[in-house]
């Protein structure tokens, strides 16, 4: 677990996993934190299916370079939002970053803030040296978080920006 000023950054098990997937409110029971309305959207509901869960049941691996680190507002004890590496670093020390916010969190900093935890996380293992990301051309949003947090664009393709770190 990770804190910072306004939030907590939880890393899920992979039945706490399961449990998110389940949009049931167990997962918020089980972390005892208040219940949101939140949704999966197509994208995160095949990453979990076929990439997060798979990789986190694999016990070979760290789980904590591809599970979900949910974000916890303090202020109000709510699940706002979530970011994820995906997966262990390659042998050239490169992982990716994503990331997700509840629409009525976005734009006050906080995804800007667990981005710059998640990196410095990151730097305290030596077989990481850069960090990637992308976003899509139209999400400003988005390039603000990578942009406040040092990443240097490298390539545009289809709408979609590539971004890079370096750290180390």
């Amino acid at each position: 677990m990770i804190e910072t000023e306004n939030l907590i950054l939880r890393p899920l098990t992979y039945e706490q996993l399961v449990k998110y997937g389940n949009l049931d409110n167990s997962l918020e029971e089980e972390l005892n934190i208040e219940k949101s309305p939140r949704s999966i959207t197509p994208e995160l509901r095949e990453a979990l299916d076929y990439g997060i869960i798979p990789n986190v049941a694999d016990e070979q691996k760290n789980y904590l370079f591809s599970t979900l680190w949910i974000l916890i507002l303090k202020e109000n004890n709510k699940m706002i939002g979530d970011v994820c590496f995906k997966g262990e670093p390659k042998i050239d020390g490169e992982i990716e970053i994503s990331y997700g916010t509840l629409f009525e969190f976005r734009r006050k900093g906080y995804m800007t803030e667990a981005v710059g935890e998640m990196l410095k996380w990151a730097k305290k293992h030596s077989n990481v040296m850069k960090v990637l990301a992308y976003s899509e051309k139209n999400n400003v949003s988005s390039q603000r978080v990578l942009r406040n947090n040092g990443f240097s664009q490298t390539s545009e393709d289809k709408g979609i920006i590539y971004w890079e770190i370096r750290v180390r």
